[in-house]
């Protein structure tokens, strides 16, 4: 949890220089254009990549996987923060993005080291680090980014190799080794079929069902600050308190009630009573008239998050030891793909409807949950829901 945590901080360092950093290389006007397409092609490598790495991590272990992964992180951020030119800050995106299986890895060991039951909660305490990482970053980095747009880079770098130190020191190998012997050295790599599960179809509809959830998660990670820009008049400051605060109490939330919740519903309770709460959350968003309502609005969507570390749970159980990082690296593809499919179509919603009324954005978001009732039927009612364990 400390690799991490450390991670997210580092990854949300550099967000708030960005800017800074591309108007050292292209005009102004080019600047947003530019980091659009840093953030495609973080998000495409990951996609691809992602399956790949997690396949490595089940035939050769989650440490060494991981250990490369975070040095190539710090590498990368080395070279955004000396790279005298744009083409090796694309180049620097793309190794980020190829080695970027910190999220896989660590869910592929978090899956390792728990029974069943206790997965949920540590899925939400791992959710509250990346959260909290992803809070304490931007902040960070802002702070940072007044001295000098290379200075986060440079802190991202040296928390990257801290994250190395303690992984390589701390961090004990999680793949059990009958896991590595049942895969055989012919076994082709990630790309042509997840493995089965019980029920045939109970795999497949629960991560479609996880890539909906991902998807809905892009409008308001989209499309919050230039919402409440809009309806409520706020300022950067405001948007970034009310981010701020909406992060923390997501934390809270996954780290304090994602476990005890899916002990006393069941896990797949829990993921039908998150995505209905989110629901509502995003509703009364539409309705919102006054901005002190973001507040509570914040409290109804952070209890709907404790739906994906349930979610998470009834994956990992649908597949045996063997294939924990080859799952791990599927979600994260699929979380790849809606940061790329997520921001267009939200974005395109968003400025095709506002000037009639900037409600539609959400109803949208609401409304996409209505295309998990029939995975979720064909998920809870073909059993057993677990495999491995």
């Amino acid at each position: 949890m400390v690799v991490a945590t450390l991670d997210a901080i580092g990854l949300g360092l550099v967000m708030p220089v960005l800017p800074a950093l591309l108007r050292l290389h292209v005009a102004p006007s080019a600047v947003a254009v530019q980091i659009g397409v840093l953030i495609a092609i973080y998000a495409a490598m990951q996609l691809v990549f992602a399956p790949i790495l997690g396949w490595l991590s089940d035939r050769f272990g989650r440490r060494p996987v991981l250990l490369a992964s975070l040095a190539g992180a710090c590498v990368d951020y080395l070279a955004m923060a000396t790279v005298p030119t744009l083409w090796m800050l694309y180049v620097g995106r793309a190794v980020a993005g190829l080695t970027a299986a910190t999220t896989a890895v660590v869910g592929s060991v978090v899956a390792d080291i728990s029974e069943g039951d206790q997965r949920a909660g540590r899925y939400g305490v791992m959710g509250a680090c990346y959260g909290g990482g992803m809070i304490a970053g931007p902040a960070i980095g802002g702070v940072l980014g007044s001295v000098s747009p290379h200075l986060p880079f440079l802190m991202a770098a040296a928390l990257s190799s801290f994250a190395l130190i303690v992984a390589f020191f701390a961090l004990r190998e999680t793949r059990t080794p009958d896991a590595h012997l049942a895969i055989p050295a012919g076994t082709p790599a990630p790309g042509r079929r997840m493995p089965r599960s019980p029920g045939g179809a109970v795999l497949p509809s629960l991560l479609f069902v996880y890539f909906i959830m991902q998807f809905v998660g892009q409008a308001p990670a989209t499309m919050w600050a230039v919402f409440t820009e809009h309806r409520f008049d706020w300022t950067p400051t405001h948007v970034g308190l009310s981010l701020t605060a909406f992060g923390a109490i997501h934390a809270l939330a996954q780290a304090s009630l994602a476990g005890p919740l899916s002990t006393r519903l069941g896990s797949d309770h829990a993921v039908v009573v998150g995505i209905s709460l989110d629901a509502i959350g995003l509703l009364a968003l539409s309705a919102a008239g006054q901005g002190w309502m973001m507040l509570p609005i914040s409290l109804l969507l952070a209890l709907g998050g404790v739906g994906m570390p349930a979610l998470q749970t009834l994956l990992t159980n649908q597949v045996d030891d063997r294939h924990q990082g080859r799952l791990q690296g599927a979600m994260a593809s699929l979380t790849s793909l809606t940061g790329i499919v997520g921001p267009l179509l939200f974005a395109a919603l968003y400025g095709a409807t506002a000037q009639r009324w900037d409600g539609w954005l959400w109803i949208g978001g609401a409304a996409s949950y209505l295309v998990c009732i029939p995975a979720l039927r064909i998920a809870f009612t073909r059993r057993p829901l677990t495999i491995g364990r």
